[in-house]
Formats: C-alpha cells, sequence, structure tokens
C-alpha cells in the first residue's frame, strides 16, 4: 500500500510547475488523471525523447499518469471533466482565476460537484494583487523574487539560474499545499481551497537566507547572505578536474591548511569563529583554492597524504564531492540511485505501462508509469497500428465511463504506440 492509495487527483495544469506537482503525488501513490490541450502539453517538445511529441521532459513529468485529450471549449469536453471531479479527491490546476470561471471550474462550482475535494489553484501572481489574472512565465518569477539580484550581488550582473527554479520550487510547495489540505480532511472531512503563487513561493525559498540583514525591522543592513555571493564560492579546479570543498569547523580549516603546507595560517584570526569565517568567506575560498589546485580529484584530495595525524584532526568531516557536469552519466547515477528500473512493462490496451520500484526490500513501492498519450488535434480518432476501439476504450476508462458508451467526451487526440511487443 501506498502513502496516496485510494486518493485521486485530477491534473488540469502544463508545462513544468503542475506537472512536476502531480508526479509527486502520483509517485506517493495517486491515481493521476491528467488532461491535456489539443495540441498537447509544452512539455512534450522541450528537447528530444524517444519519439516525436515524447520529450524525455514529458516522459519524466508524465510517469505516473493516466492521460486524456479533452477541448475543454466545447461542452461536451467540460461535462465530461465535470463527471471525472465528482470521482476525484484532489483537482489541481495552474489555468488562471478568470479562464478557470470561464470554463466553469472555479471552486464554488467544483464543489457543487464534490463538496469535499481538495482544490489547489496554482498560477504565477497571488489573485489578491494587481496582478492577479496576468500570465507569469518562470524567467519572471526569476526576475522579481530576487534570483537574478542575487547573480547581481555574485557577478555585478543580473542572470537567471540555469534551471527552472520557480517552476519547481512552486510545484513543490503545490504539493505541499494539497498533502496538508488532505489531512486536514482526515481530520475534519472537509475539503479546501489552496492558492499556490510562484512569486510568494520563489520570494519565500529566496528570503530564507538572502533575507539576513534586511529581515529586521527596522533593517541592520541590504539583503543578502555575503557567504553565498562571494564569487570565490564555486567549485574549485584541481590538477585533473573540479571539486567542491567546504571547510566547516575552525578544526576543518587548521587541518586543510596544515594539509596544504599552510601552517602560518593555523592561528589566522579569520577562522577562529564561524561570525568571522562568513565575515571573510571570500578571502578563505581563495586560500582553499590555491591548495586544491595543486591535489588531483581522483586522488582524494583530502585524504592524502593520509597519516594519522589528519584522520584525527578531522579532516574527514571535511564536505567534499566531485563537481559533475549534467549528462547522461549524471542522469543515469541519479536514476539507479533513486530506484531502480525494472525490465518489465504490462500493456493497458496498446499502451505500455513501466514499472519503477521505489527503495528496496520490504519497503519497496511499486508504482506504475504509464507512458502517456501524444496529442494531436486531428478531430478523430487516428492511430497507426492499433483499433479506433482500444483508444476509445482507453480514454473512457481514464474518464471513468463506461465501454462502449454513446456519452460523448469531446476529445481529440492521437496515443502514440510505442510498439506492439513490451520493450526488454
Amino acid at each position: 500500500m501506498t502513502a496516496l492509495d485510494g486518493i485521486r487527483v485530477l491534473d488540469l495544469t502544463s508545462v513544468i510547475m503542475g506537472p512536476l506537482a502531480t508526479q509527486a503525488l502520483g509517485d506517493l501513490g495517486a491515481d493521476v488523471v491528467s488532461i491535456e490541450a489539443a495540441a498537447g502539453d509544452t512539455n512534450r517538445i522541450m528537447g528530444p525523447g524517444p519519439t516525436a511529441g515524447m520529450s524525455g521532459t514529458s516522459l519524466n513529468l508524465l510517469r505516473n499518469k493516466r492521460n486524456v485529450c479533452l477541448d475543454l471549449k466545447r461542452p461536451e469536453a467540460r461535462a465530461a471533466v465535470r463527471r471525472l471531479l465528482a470521482t476525484c479527491d484532489v483537482f489541481v490546476t495552474n489555468l488562471r482565476p478568470g479562464p478557470l470561471d470561464r470554463l466553469g471550474l472555479g471552486y464554488d462550482a467544483v464543489r457543487a460537484v464534490r463538496p469535499d475535494i481538495v482544490m489547489c489553484r496554482a498560477h504565477g501572481w497571488s489573485s489578491d494583487g494587481d496582478e492577479g489574472d496576468k500570465p507569469a512565465y518562470d524567467d519572471v518569477i526569476q526576475a522579481v523574487s530576487g534570483i537574478a539580484h542575487a547573480f547581481q550581488l555574485r557577478d555585478g550582473v543580473p542572470a537567471m539560474a540555469p534551471t527552472l527554479v520557480a517552476d519547481k520550487v512552486a510545484g513543490m510547495a503545490i504539493t505541499q499545499a494539497v498533502l496538508a489540505a488532505l489531512v486536514h480532511r482526515a481530520r475534519t472531512g472537509a475539503g479546501q481551497f489552496v492558492e499556490v503563487a510562484m512569486v510568494d513561493a520563489l520570494q519565500a525559498f529566496t528570503l530564507v537566507e538572502h533575507g539576513c540583514a534586511a529581515i529586521p525591522e527596522p533593517p541592520l543592513g541590504s539583503a543578502g547572505y555575503p557567504r553565498i555571493t562571494t564569487p570565490d564560492r564555486r567549485p574549485f579546479a584541481t590538477t585533473d578536474g573540479w571539486i567542491a570543498v567546504l571547510p566547516y569547523s575552525t578544526d576543518n580549516y587548521r587541518e586543510l591548511f596544515r594539509e596544504g603546507g599552510r601552517d602560518e595560517l593555523l592561528d589566522d584570526a579569520r577562522i577562529t569563529s564561524a561570525r568571522r569565517r562568513m565575515a571573510h568567506a571570500g578571502e578563505l575560498y581563495a586560500i582553499v583554492a590555491e591548495i586544491v589546485a595543486t591535489r588531483s580529484t581522483h586522488g582524494d584530495i583530502l585524504y592524502y597524504p593520509l597519516s594519522e595525524n589528519v584522520h584525527r584532526g578531522g579532516i574527514l568531516r571535511v564536505s567534499k564531492a566531485p563537481a559533475r557536469d549534467v549528462s547522461e552519466r549524471l542522469v543515469e547515477q541519479a536514476r539507479h540511485a533513486a530506484r531502480q528500473i525494472l525490465n518489465r512493462f504490462d500493456y493497458v490496451g496498446t499502451l505500455a505501462v513501466e514499472f519503477f520500484q521505489i527503495g528496496s526490500g520490504e519497503s519497496a513501492t511499486l508504482v506504475a508509469n504509464e507512458i502517456a498519450p501524444r496529442v494531436h488535434n486531428t478531430g478523430h480518432w487516428t492511430i497507426e497500428g492499433a483499433q479506433t476501439s482500444q483508444l476509445e476504450n482507453h480514454m473512457r476508462a481514464v474518464m471513468g465511463m463506461e465501454l462502449g458508451s454513446a456519452d460523448p467526451i469531446g476529445c481529440s487526440a492521437m496515443v502514440n504506440i510505442i510498439g506492439d511487443e513490451p520493450r526488454k
């Protein structure tokens, strides 16, 4: 049994933020039904994948979900969503308040169908502000939340983090909000409406350390955590690569200086207290860089030569790790570290279902990863190598409708079949 076994989630989200949040719910065992627009989710074209309309990004974000395509401009599609909502515990959407209300999917309309539902609406700006119904994207939210300015504090010019940090932080906030609302429902029997604004989530995330002296009232200084914003805080070059090293205590610094032949620094005032180490972080990091530059990444820089004195002195407690690139090797390592991929595929009609094992032994959790449909606005059911009835039955099964029913559901889609035989 999984943590969210028996919880059904209707996912009306797109791109990164919402799909990441519902991916996490699916990983925890929820039955996630994802609705895509006629043109398909943007994440389907975010980079290459095994086939057209299935990027590596989409295969990751759409795992553990069942997908259907609905044109919500059509009355029968909206009716199908309402029928589906009646069976759901959670409704997550990143549609803005105006468009959502025009579709008849605001909170009042949704809870009329399912009174105890947990509804989470997530978008760029808080609905009670002037920007409430305006669109927002990761770049914009990084700028207004202080991320771009943090780069300016370090480099002299503002920049964007080379990752979709706003989308991902907000996605995690959505997951937390939904889980908290489900706990509330379990205790009280009452559903909840929850709003997550990207800008609020990322501002809170940024201010954890960068609020710093600006948090007190009146402020004691400007925002920005100096140890983080020094340009000397970075992976250090070795003789054959790069490595991240962080001496964190007086003893750590002394052992590193001794190992690097810098005995004149053993009693340096800059390392004698946490406050002084923070105040002089840039200078100390520059000295670390000089020592590290003479050693090999692969030769275990901090442990060589491995003397009894070094071992007893605590140098092994210095935090260090090789700096890796975002490469195939890192992806493969992360994949196998987080979960064992079982070489097993089952089929739902013609759709492959991949299983992942989370954990190991008695704690292992088996969750299904259905390869999501590729969506095209064809206006009719077309599929190569499969029967129309199979596709219709799949869509109706996902929607919780009787197989063979004549009720229209307003779908326009084509499923991308990944093969007639299970992959080995």
